[in-house]
């Protein structure tokens, strides 16, 4: 058997691709939509591609499934969870395949149910709880002489250290009242996770960095063993179910505002890829130059259709001088998140970037539904045109002494707040401050914007400083403050 564990750090993101050498077939789990790198990888190895399959309907990033659909792979989903929780283009697609009584619709996946890849077999297992239609896959080597599983591909179910967050349906998606039936849901699915031999490895679907859950470890993989030992969240289902539920639920990030678009779109179907856009070097044109980004102090996040600047900067370069109403998004682990929390898919964005950098970029971009990328403009430019008179931004830093005659704005996490903030503080988290923007109409003043240590902070500043706030940046230590 072949096993390959494809890693995304940016997004914190396990794919894995399994094949037997026998037959040179090979099954993808937890595809992305760039998917022209599993096929590549695939390839290299000896092995095709002819099936597919997820765990559940994603929130953080666009799911590769239906492009593969479209390529000819044979694409396994979920079909567990209730009306609301099926795919509708896999449906559609069934439908279709069946009237033409073609072979290549999708397959839709009941608990029990397996996917054969040659010698390989794979048993989905309904685990519900972080979604209600969320499969998890017992992956036995019938090639290598197994007739037990050797692990489980836990998808956001079983996290090394931690369990998928129960909440997105309601903080997220906007489901009032989900999230602690979804809770009680995941509890019950943590019970059929302790009748599994401890011996099992655990494959699970992210790791430390992701906001699918609140304390993902950073060790790509696990033992059941280790987990029913070690785990908190499942150290607190041994307690009933009520602990439980109140230990899943508290403390959990608030969700990037992107999350909900992307269930709806992995729900009814990611729009299908021509290739990966290739955008092409600019130079600073007349609308760049004049603040593209600029939407007004009023603006809830819905406002402005145009041109956004997405400069990839590191920050303390950005705060010193850019383009008027531009987003500082550093090319970080932190960049689709922070692109994917500020700019909208029907926004035009261009990229201050470095060449060397553009492709990966696009890639993150795309993955996150944000295709729209007209162009880039290399850091070098910008500074030819400041060097030629022309209009550069700034932000300024100040520390948190220096906070007296301020409001200030904490962007944080909720739960970083309550453990200890400055007196006097707003809390809006980074990742939710466009749909929260009317609560800071009433600021007529000094605004001096802080988090941990500056990074998410920056980001925000820029967009409220695009939109005429009078900012400052807090480039400081939180530990250090007085």
């Amino acid at each position: 058997m072949f096993f390959r564990q494809i890693y995304e750090p940016r997004l914190s993101q396990y794919a894995y691709l399994i094949g037997c050498q026998r037959s040179g077939e090979a099954l993808i789990v937890d595809p992305m939509r760039d998917v022209d790198r599993y096929l590549a990888l695939a390839e290299e190895e000896g092995l095709r591609i002819t099936a597919a399959t997820e765990t559940h309907i994603h929130a953080d990033y666009l799911s590769g499934t239906r492009q593969l659909a479209a390529a000819g792979v044979r694409v396994y989903l979920s079909d567990e969870g209730g009306e609301g929780w099926r795919y509708g283009w896999a449906l559609k697609k069934q439908e279709q395949g069946q009237r033409e009584n073609g072979d290549n619709h999708p397959v839709l996946l009941k608990d029990g149910d397996t996917i054969q890849v040659g010698n390989i077999v794979v048993e989905a297992r309904h685990t519900p709880g972080h979604t209600p239609e969320h499969m998890s896959f017992l992956v036995t080597d019938h090639g290598g002489g197994a007739d037990e599983p050797m692990g489980i591909l836990s998808g956001d179910f079983v996290f090394v250290g931690d369990l998928g967050r129960p909440d997105l349906l309601e903080s997220a998606a906007g489901q009032a009242g989900a999230m602690r039936p979804a809770a009680a849901n995941l509890f019950r699915s943590v019970q059929g996770f302790l009748q599994l031999p401890d011996f099992m490895q655990v494959w699970p679907g992210h790791g430390a960095g992701s906001a699918c859950g609140k304390a993902l470890g950073a060790v790509p993989e696990s033992t059941v063993g280790y987990e029913k030992r070690f785990n908190p969240a499942i150290l607190a289902a041994r307690q009933g179910v009520d602990v439980f539920v109140e230990n899943i639920l508290a403390g959990q990030p608030e969700p990037p505002l992107y999350f909900g678009r992307m269930k709806e779109l992995n729900r009814e179907g990611p729009p299908l890829l021509e290739g990966l856009p290739k955008p092409p070097r600019l130079a600073i044109s007349p609308e760049m130059a004049t603040g593209a980004g600029d939407s007004g102090k009023s603006d809830s996040g819905e406002g402005d259709d145009g041109l956004v600047i997405v400069d990839t900067r590191e920050r303390h370069d950005f705060m010193a001088s850019h383009l008027p109403g531009s987003l500082s998004a550093p090319f970080s682990r932190s960049f689709p998140t922070i692109a994917g929390s500020y700019v909208r898919p029907d926004q035009a964005m261009i990229l201050v970037i470095d060449e060397a950098n553009l492709d990966e970029a696009v890639r993150e971009l795309v993955r996150i539904g944000l295709d729209n990328v007209q162009g880039y403009v290399e850091p070098a430019a910008l500074q030819a045109h400041a060097d030629a008179g022309g209009r550069m931004d700034s932000i300024q830093a100040v520390r948190f002494a220096d906070l007296k005659d301020h409001v200030v704005l904490d962007v944080r996490r909720r739960a970083e707040f309550d453990e200890g903030h400055v007196e006097g503080a707003r809390n809006i988290a980074h990742t939710r401050l466009l749909a929260r923007l009317d609560e800071l109409a009433d600021v007529d003043g000094p605004l001096a914007v802080h988090c941990q240590t500056g990074v998410r902070a920056a980001a925000a500043a820029s967009v409220l400083a695009a939109r005429g706030f009078e900012v400052s940046w807090v480039d400081d230590d939180f530990a250090r403050r007085s």
